[in-house]
């Protein structure tokens, strides 16, 4: 192996870290529950990245995505820091070129996106119903008494379809927990939350959207083929699930840092593998320097501040750069 280009997708349920080469073809991956630990688990993937590269290897780039971008991209010191609809279908437009929409599922959010000649044309995000989510399928499945690697094939061995209510986990779970007492199988009422998922996915992300193939399918819940089945059945077209569909938004991370150095010119700012050793203190203070009042973010390294966000005007990131400067 050559040169590797990290990507690091620091989520609220997971963390994954990949490295991948000159032809963008994935050396490493790793998956991590984060746990409410975006710093342990982001040294535990770099850990485990470190061990596999021989030493020919050298980080010759590092991008960071997901809702704890900001703070792995400081700890790592990323050459880019880009949200998770970027990388995404960053990603997607590499695996499969001709892509129209996208579905993601992650563990506490989802999204779509659209893409006409491999440009985004719109995106939709929901990050507040958990109905529609990787964890309330864990929650189930835990439930029940199912592993949820068996949860999608147990979906598709249901002879009877029954209807879940997917609106709201309250409902949802109420229901199923009805559904049971009726004398409905397992196969049954998992079948019912599948397709109950992806109608609440459709009725509160592709509402009004024109969905067109070829139809991408990524995220954790990728996994799950009764979730797939029940796609296909709602929009009646195949949908495609790429190998890596579980890290895509690690792969564009890292794609999108092998074009960014390439394009300056520049070497990378990662820290290397020794900030693994690093502590970083994240703190926050409510900004009240006006009426939005800001909930700024302020990461420490070794006692001193490295990084500042949260503040819609920019205000305390520019006072710290001018500190650096001087």
């Amino acid at each position: 192996m050559g040169n590797a280009y990290v990507g690091i997708d620091v989520g609220s349920v997971s963390t994954n870290v990949v490295a991948i080469d000159d032809e963008n073809q994935v050396l490493f991956d790793y998956y991590v529950r984060t746990n409410g630990q975006p710093i342990q688990s982001v040294k535990k993937g770099l850990e485990a990245l470190r061990t596999i590269l021989d030493r020919k290897d050298i980080v010759s780039a590092i991008g960071t995505t997901g809702s704890g971008r900001q703070l792995a991209g400081v700890m790592v010191g990323a050459d880019v820091v880009k949200n998770e609809i970027t990388a995404h279908a960053v990603a997607t437009v590499y695996y499969v070129p001709e892509v129209r929409t996208i579905f993601e599922i992650g563990g506490q959010d989802s999204k779509i996106i659209m893409v006409k000649d491999q440009m985004i044309v719109d995106f939709a995000m929901n990050t507040v119903c958990a109905a529609g989510t990787g964890s309330f399928l864990d929650h189930q499945a835990e439930r029940l008494g199912i592993p949820i690697e068996e949860f999608g094939e147990l979906a598709l061995t249901a002879k009877n379809n029954v209807r879940i209510a997917g609106r709201c986990t309250v409902f949802a779970e109420s229901d199923m927990i009805a559904k049971q007492q009726f004398g409905f199988s397992k196969a049954e009422i998992i079948n019912g939350l599948c397709q109950a998922l992806v109608r609440n996915y459709m009725n509160n992300l592709a509402r009004g959207k024109a969905l067109e193939p070829p139809f991408v399918f990524q995220g954790g819940v990728a996994a799950n083929v009764g979730i797939k089945a029940a796609f296909e059945k709602e929009i009646g077209h195949e949908v495609i699930i790429p190998k890596y569909h579980h890290v895509m938004g690690a792969i564009g991370a890292a794609i999108l840092a092998k074009e960014e150095v390439a394009r300056t010119g520049s070497i990378t700012h990662f820290r290397g593998f020794s900030s693994l050793q690093t502590e970083f203190v994240p703190s926050s203070f409510i900004c009240s320097g006006c009426s939005n009042m800001c909930e700024v973010i302020k990461v420490k390294m070794g006692g001193q501040t490295v990084a500042m966000w949260g503040d819609r005007c920019g205000m305390w990131q520019e006072k710290l750069k001018k500190v650096q400067i001087i």
